[in-house]
């Protein structure tokens, strides 16, 4: 039987408890390599399929702070940042209904007089090259012409590249309507990401973002699921599945904290996992103008005669006179808040 010295049983003893060590704490740049690619892959975790909504109102507003000033509307609310002169975030929900336009786009900008300060207005754009970008999308409010209105005030506008807002920026949201379609009701979150030392247009000083984001959530069984993206301020041709991430990762990216009011354990699980299957990325439904005849309004004037107003509201009153009743419905839930 061989036998060992102290010394070797010592060393032998201290290379297994080195080895231990080293299985049980991998290098540390693996580890934040895995932390950075994170954001990027697919995770998948099953319990999700196990949530159970509950009701909360107002789910889809993020948590606010002392220095947010907090503006509701009909159809969305929004936190406006008065150092750069547009929202931080514009929050709703979209629902089925919601997506089947009846209205045109008015694409009269105005400039929001409800903020404390005052907004951006049409000369901080002129000859500096940039598109009025929505924040919430004027193709989420064409179910109402009051909503419509509302969404061209430069509150809910940021400087955007043209070739963004007009290529990737609007293929996303035409799939955010798609998924509302599909999951007849989803929570959105969206707005640019600001930081001090952005440039600046105009002499309102209307900071240019280099990215925004969109968040959703579908809050609804059987699936309940959320996703995120960040997308740069310029043309793109990539796949939106390029730009996904994690809400966890975008509220490390702006310091927002959304969908607060979800229950702890249910926050936790749906802000820290993507899983790309679980959204449809193929080509959206066309849904656009109502195919609805053109009527002439059924309202009577002060004057005694029917309006002359042309509607494709289904109730056959004109913006001037539309049954407030899917309007006031909205209005009534934000205005909860105030």
């Amino acid at each position: 039987m061989r036998t060992y010295s102290t010394k070797t049983i010592k060393t032998i003893t201290l290379l297994g408890i080195l080895i231990l060590f080293i299985m049980s704490n991998p290098p540390v740049q693996e580890e934040t390599l895995a932390r950075e690619n994170k954001a990027h892959t697919c995770l998948i975790k099953e319990p999700l399929c196990n949530l159970k909504p509950r009701t909360i109102q107002h789910l889809e507003i993020p948590k606010c702070t002392q220095n947010d000033e907090i503006l509701t509307y009909s159809a969305f609310v929004l936190s406006y940042n008065e150092e750069h002169e547009q929202a931080s975030w514009v929050a709703y929900e979209l629902t089925r209904e919601e997506t089947y336009a009846m209205y045109e786009r008015s694409d009269k900008f105005i400039p929001d007089l409800r903020v404390k300060g005052q907004t951006a207005d049409g000369k901080d754009y002129k000859g500096f090259g940039y598109d009025k970008g929505h924040l919430a999308p004027a193709g989420d409010m064409a179910w109402s012409s009051v909503a419509m209105q509302e969404s061209f005030y430069y509150s809910n506008i940021s400087p955007q590249e043209p070739g963004f807002n007009r290529g990737i920026w609007k293929k996303l949201e035409e799939l955010v309507r798609q998924w509302a379609r599909d999951n007849r009701s989803i929570y959105i979150v969206t707005g640019p990401v600001l930081k001090k030392g952005l440039p600046t247009i105009g002499k309102n000083k209307v900071s240019v973002p280099k990215y925004f984001y969109k968040i959703i959530l579908d809050y609804r069984e059987p699936d309940i699921k959320g996703i995120g993206f960040v997308i740069p301020n310029m043309r793109s041709n990539e796949s939106l599945q390029k730009y996904a991430l994690t809400i966890d990762n975008i509220e490390k990216l702006t310091g927002i904290d959304f969908f607060h009011l979800l229950p702890d354990e249910q926050e936790e699980l749906i802000e820290s996992t993507l899983n790309l299957k679980n959204w449809r990325f193929d080509t959206p439904d066309i849904v656009g103008k109502s195919s609805m005849a053109v009527m002439q309004c059924k309202s009577i004037t002060k004057s005694g005669k029917r309006c002359k107003n042309k509607t494709k509201n289904p109730d056959g009153y004109c913006y001037l006179h539309e049954n407030q009743t899917h309007t006031s419905r909205k209005t009534e839930r934000y205005d909860t808040m105030n």
